[in-house]
């Protein structure tokens, strides 16, 4: 089998998990400047076995697409385009910054901690990852 990677796309940073080859853990990867990701994707998936991308899927309370979609459509264009071997998926977001702010403190990670953006968008990926695996299994 194969990883599968999950992204919390982000206009300035995106969250980045990954699964284990047997594809039953999901554990935060890293953050990297959304500027930098396409590069950071090709380095990473020219080094490991990687059959699935799963992105975030932004949307409003009532199911609606967000803002932040439009933004996300020609990104994925772009991963069909550089990756087409690969299999892509999207994922209800709804609330995964919450929750990732919430298991930050059910941690015990002080406030200062709690308030790195970048280790938020890492958790959100990693809850955007668990959500598919728990939906696949």
């Amino acid at each position: 089998m194969a990883r599968i990677l999950a992204l919390d796309f982000g206009k300035v940073r995106t969250g980045v998990a990954v699964t284990d080859e047997l594809q039953l853990i999901a554990s935060g990867l890293k953050t990297v400047q959304t500027s930098n990701l396409i590069a950071f994707l090709k380095d990473y998936i020219t080094t490991e076995n990687v059959e699935c991308i799963v992105i975030g899927e932004p949307r409003q309370m009532d199911g609606t697409p967000s803002e932040s979609e439009a933004l996300i459509e020609p990104f994925l264009k772009k991963l069909k385009q550089l990756f087409p071997q690969l299999v892509l998926e999207r994922q209800d977001e709804r609330f995964t910054s919450k929750m990732a702010v919430q298991s930050m403190i059910s941690g015990g990670l002080n406030k200062k901690k709690r308030q790195n953006k970048a280790l938020v968008d890492e958790i959100s990926a990693t809850l955007i990852l668990q959500s598919f695996l728990n939906k696949k299994h």
